[in-house]
């Protein structure tokens, strides 16, 4: 171990042949859990949710002056009221789904149930299942073109499986106006970094709901005496003395970090909702499918858990994906 304050050489990050090898041994454990949830929440679940062109009746609603709906005088007949009958939405809608493949999601901490990565994977699945029973067109970028089918998540599931390495952060530039994306990472690059990249769906008119993975222990940084963080992105050490005395200044970078990416998403009328590795991944599912079914025109989907912190510590520069361990330099902290 370095000595206190060392900071240390990068090291070779994980193999990305490894990291392939992995994800494709968990994937298929993680599609039976993506259905799983999909099933405990798809009940009594309404398909769109949204009136317009199709066949099938969705609700009665008050008749109001210079609507162009046609009135239904049968329903209207019954009280003193004149009701128009709305039909449900049912053309088809594009929406792309992505989880982060980067080497900071692999982390777990002792009070956390499962990775980052894994729990990242089985909610972009499960948004997959829910989108394909619908009948939506669903997409992966840089992976598949949009397609529809009532086994969409397990073609994308497949696909991922025999992908070698994956992109750090995918080409969106072919994403146009009218789509949806889902986005799901720990968003620990700096916030910058983080909006320049998703700067070209907000010029295209694309409708991005990001939801951040979190390990709780990132928010509470439960370390204390002489600890060894390391960079899973680029392999970088310190080594900390006391390392409660950086608890205070970590937390308030971290919920900086949050709060302003979570600020610019609610600008642009994108949903942003935190999901932690040590709940369940069906809350963040259900907060997401409200999200993309309300009106687009309604700014500021902002959703999460209320009194939560945000943001990002960088205890190195430019990157605040550390590990950390008292005496055991295995374990992350964000």
């Amino acid at each position: 171990m370095g000595r206190i304050g060392e900071v240390q050489a990068p090291v070779a990050t994980r193999d990305a042949l490894a990291r392939g090898r992995l994800r494709a041994s968990l994937v298929p454990d993680l599609l039976v859990e993506a259905r799983r949830i999909v099933n405990t929440v798809i009940a009594g679940w309404h398909g769109r949710r949204k009136r317009g062109i199709g066949e099938n009746f969705w609700q009665f609603r008050p008749y109001v002056e210079g609507d162009s709906s046609r009135i239904d005088w049968r329903r209207s007949a019954r009280d003193d009221h004149t009701y128009v009958r709305d039909r449900e939405w049912e053309a088809a809608h594009t929406v792309w789904l992505w989880s982060d493949p980067s080497p900071s999601m692999l982390y777990k901490s002792a009070a956390a149930g499962v990775s980052k990565e894994s729990r990242a994977l089985v909610l972009a699945l499960a948004m997959a299942e829910l989108l394909s029973r619908s009948g939506e067109r669903i997409a992966w970028p840089g992976l598949t073109d949009p397609f529809t089918a009532r086994n969409g998540a397990e073609r994308i599931a497949a696909q991922l499986s025999h992908a070698g390495e994956l992109p750090a952060k995918p080409d969106l530039s072919a994403i146009r106006r009218f789509c949806d994306i889902v986005i799901v990472s720990d968003f620990l690059d700096p916030v910058e970094e983080t909006m320049a990249w998703l700067d070209v769906l907000a010029r295209h008119g694309v409708r991005a709901h990001l939801i951040e993975v979190a390990d709780p222990a990132e928010e509470t940084f439960p370390y204390a005496g002489r600890t060894e963080f390391t960079d899973p992105e680029t392999g970088d050490k310190l080594t900390a003395g006391r390392a409660e005395t950086l608890k205070e200044e970590y937390r308030l970078l971290y919920t900086a970090r949050r709060e302003e990416l979570a600020g610019w998403c609610k600008r642009l009328g994108w949903s942003f909702t935190v999901n932690h590795t040590d709940r369940l991944a069906s809350e963040a599912l259900v907060r997401v499918h409200m999200a993309m079914t309300a009106d687009s025109s309604r700014p500021g989907l902002t959703t999460g858990h209320a009194g939560l912190t945000t943001g990002h510590a960088g205890l190195t520069a430019g990157h605040a994906g550390l590990t950390a361990g008292g005496g055991d330099p295995g374990k992350a902290v964000a």
